[in-house]
């Protein structure tokens, strides 16, 4: 991996910028002796992963990657090799998230629920072991959206370096290809459970036939897939510059949905976002006001 904090990086955008964002990564991360990262193997914890490295001695920094049934198999093997590349400590937690109080249910705020688990895992192992700081991925376009989980992260002291430095996922994209991350045009991936409209009761069986869907869709050649699950019909998300090829694939799109259980199929015509569930929400204030 090419790695070495002080190298003149080839970036495109406005370097300036990028670089005093950077800086003041380093500054914020510079504030603690060790830390535990939250460590999903996605763009954002990959890239502060690979950042805390350039600021601490390696003995300094624990991953800590949690596996349930909202989290496929293929994400955590793609943790594991990850953490062994960039030649870190990696520790498996379970944070079974149907099992808390309140979560299956599938409230608007599902996720306070599943973080305020996770880190309160995560920070009873820093404390217990002396870590200084507990970090996590959040960067600064996750303000855009509906994110009740950033309440449980403030109420349990959890940092995000890169969203109090500035960085946006395109910031992270960008500097991750600069210092030669394979992350740096990884799809974005949430949890399972946010492929259900909130009050839609979540269980294995359903978290499982939406994982197979997307990974098949995913094999037909789309980076970024999102299905949607609305009862027996599946919503397929892909890119907006990929809806002709989807389109030209729709038959093996509805093939790959049925098998994993599903009964019909179809493609947004919006295309993939980030937070779709949530304009059900928006809609719904709308209607109230």
């Amino acid at each position: 991996m090419h790695h070495s904090g002080e190298a003149n990086r080839p970036f495109s955008s406005d370097k300036p910028t990028m670089n005093a964002k950077l800086e003041a990564l380093k500054i914020l991360l510079k504030k603690h002796p060790s830390a535990v990262i939250a460590f999903s193997g996605g763009v954002d914890s990959t890239f502060l992963a690979c950042m805390a490295k350039d600021v601490f001695p390696s003995e300094k920094i624990l991953l800590v990657t949690a596996t349930s049934s909202t989290y496929p198999e293929s994400e955590l093997s793609e943790a594991k090799a990850l953490a062994s590349r960039l030649g870190l400590n990696h520790r498996i937690i379970v944070s079974e998230e149907i099992e808390i109080p309140g979560f299956s249910e599938n409230p608007p705020d599902r996720c306070y629920y599943c973080k305020r688990e996770l880190f309160a895992k995560i920070s009873a192992i820093a404390q217990a072991e002396g870590y200084a700081a507990v970090f996590d991925g959040s960067n600064v376009d996750d303000l855009s959206d509906f994110r009740p989980g950033r309440r449980a992260l403030s109420e349990l002291g959890v940092l995000s370096p890169l969203l109090d430095a500035g960085l946006t996922k395109k910031d992270i994209r960008e500097l991750s290809a600069g210092y030669g991350l394979p992350t740096a045009d990884k799809g974005s991936f949430a949890c399972l459970a946010s492929r259900f409209p909130y009050g839609e009761a979540i269980t294995e069986e359903k978290l499982d036939r939406v994982g197979k869907a997307e990974e098949s869709v995913r094999a037909l050649g789309f980076k970024q897939v999102r299905v949607r699950s609305h009862g027996d019909l599946a919503r397929v998300e892909i890119e907006p510059e990929d809806l002709d090829k989807g389109w030209k694939l729709r038959r093996e799109i509805s093939a790959a949905c049925k098998k994993a259980g599903f009964v019909f199929a179809c493609i947004d015509c919006d295309g993939y976002r980030t937070g779709a569930m949530n304009e059900a929400l928006t809609h719904l204030r709308k209607q109230i006001v």
